[in-house]
């Protein structure tokens, strides 16, 4: 190999001296406070959700509303209980930025086969080339252990570890399993370990450059702030050349003009797609072309580098370090804030917002019907209780018990009317107020005129059964108004709580997802 060509190395010096000052110039910052004031916004949350819990009078526990009820706040107990694990299940890259807490840790991510350890072990090269110390490293269970290097090139996918080179005393490369790896565990360790970085090389083969779908995977850093360099890798071609008179196709960097034409193409349409996920598109850094390949190739002589895009590169690295230090400053605090945006805020939004609105929209529902079963029960008690008038006015009417007769219908509407609510308003617990108050008017026609005591009582009767129905509906509106101001009192403070948790990263100056 030819890691030792000095030409194209001006700008490489240059960024290997930057790294040995710049990260010692970054301003302090109490991240202990920080902490404290993320987890304290965490308390005052909980605090929020258990004094809006919601307390349901009036309906059935049998009924769908109750059930609903019951089962928004099942899962808002599952993730409360839910959180911890996530935060211990970030362990590992709280682990691995503490380890690396006085370096530029920056992710190289891309789809598998991008180059990515090929990058990282020409780079290594380039660094011991210049003097500077260089020790590669795998990460087993969150422990960082070092290891004999170089980094395992195409190997990274079949593996669940994820390997990295520390370069000089400031510089990390974290090489991770593929974007679109093909085992569940090496694309969930990617997200996982994401949280460390303080910048990201996005590395995209120029065969099939700029998969613009793959940004999808790095909204998440995107919306955090973190600096962003595309890579455009094997950024080379084959010609066809004379060989001691034969014609023989050789590997070649991809001219100047085929490479601008790629490196456009691919920030238009990464801009294009920013856009559409509605994140800023000055966010990304201005693609690099580079061959690690032809920079390695040993005819290439003493422009290799610069004609392989590696002075380009580290021109863009320059300019990467100081929107990393700004990022890796407030790091600890920022991975605490993505865990309460994504784990815990988002969890709600995901998981408990979707059914209050459902139940919000079933309780508009009930509402609506109100009238509806009023009628219904009210057609109900008069089946039950009306037939049984002529026998009752010729048990008491004669007599002239009137007041026996007025007990027993009473008695017939109080046992009616449990099973008619159970038919018609069948989501609600309802006691309507005195079910046991008189039917008959005080003034009543002759018990001797038979007929017209009986449209008498028929006519008292029909009132009662509609005051009954008419209670029943004005409670059964009054528990739905009570549930649907409890849900809306716990809407308004879910976002209330949001808007805090964002106040609260401006106030530390923590970009927030």
């Amino acid at each position: 190999m030819n890691a030792g060509i000095n030409a194209g190395a001006g700008p490489e010096q240059d960024f290997i001296a930057l790294l040995e000052t710049a990260a010692d110039a970054s301003a302090p910052v109490d991240v202990d406070a920080m902490l404290a004031q993320l987890w304290q916004w965490q308390s005052r949350l909980l605090e929020c959700l258990d004094t809006h819990r919601l307390m349901p009078q009036g309906f059935s526990p049998q009924g769908d509303i109750a059930c609903r009820i019951a089962d928004i706040a099942a899962a808002r107990d599952a993730l409360v209980q839910l959180w911890p694990r996530q935060w211990d299940a970030l362990a590992p890259a709280r682990e691995l930025a503490r380890h690396l807490e006085d370096s530029v840790l920056l992710l190289v991510f891309g789809k598998f086969n991008a180059g990515k350890s090929s990058l990282c072990n020409f780079l290594a090269e380039r660094f011991a080339a210049q003097g500077q110390p260089v020790e590669y490293f795998q990460v087993r269970e969150g422990l960082v252990q070092a290891h004999a290097g170089p980094l395992r090139e195409g190997a990274t996918e079949t593996t669940s570890q994820l390997q990295g080179v520390r370069l000089g005393a400031r510089l990390v490369l974290l090489d991770t399993p593929g974007l679109h790896s093909v085992t569940r565990e090496n694309a969930e360790l990617t997200r996982r370990f994401t949280d460390c970085a303080d910048g990201v090389l996005w590395l995209t083969s120029s065969a099939s450059p700029g998969q613009v779908q793959e940004l999808e995977e790095l909204s998440r850093e995107l919306q955090r702030g973190k600096p962003l360099l595309p890579l455009i890798t094997r950024s080379d071609e084959y010609e066809e050349d004379e060989i001691d008179g034969r014609i023989e196709k050789v590997l070649c960097n991809k001219r100047p003009d085929s490479r601008a034409l790629q490196q456009a193409d691919v920030a238009a349409r990464a801009c294009e797609k920013l856009t559409a996920m509605a994140l800023p598109a000055e966010l990304l850094r201005a693609p690099v072309s580079v061959s690690v390949h032809m920079a390695r190739h040993p005819e290439q002589g003493a422009d290799a580098l610069a004609e392989a895009g590696f002075g380009q590169l580290y021109c863009a690295l320059h300019a990467l370090i100081a929107p990393a230090l700004a990022y890796r400053a407030t790091k600890p605090a920022a991975i605490l804030l993505h865990h309460l945006h994504e784990h815990v805020l988002d969890g709600l939004q995901q998981q408990l917002l979707p059914r209050l609105q459902q139940q919000a929209e079933a309780l508009d529902t009930h509402h609506a019907q109100l009238e509806t079963r009023r009628e219904q029960l009210a057609l109900l008690l008069w089946r039950r209780v009306a037939p049984a008038l002529p026998a009752l006015l010729d048990e008491h009417a004669e007599a002239g018990d009137l007041p026996a007769l007025d007990a027993q219908l009473a008695v017939l509407l109080d046992a009616a009317l449990p099973e008619a609510l159970a038919r018609t308003l069948p989501d609600f617990d309802l006691h309507p107020n005195d079910p046991h108050a008189p039917v008959l008017p005080e003034s009543v026609p002759s018990s001797q005129d038979w007929t017209a005591l009986h449209a008498a009582l028929e006519s008292a009767l029909r009132s009662r059964v509609l005051d009954i129905c008419t209670d029943a509906k004005k409670h059964a509106r009054q528990v739905i108004e009570q549930l649907q101001q409890q849900m809306e009192q716990l809407q308004q403070a879910i976002s209330a709580q949001r808007r805090s948790l964002r106040e609260c990263s401006q106030q530390l100056s923590i970009n927030s997802s």
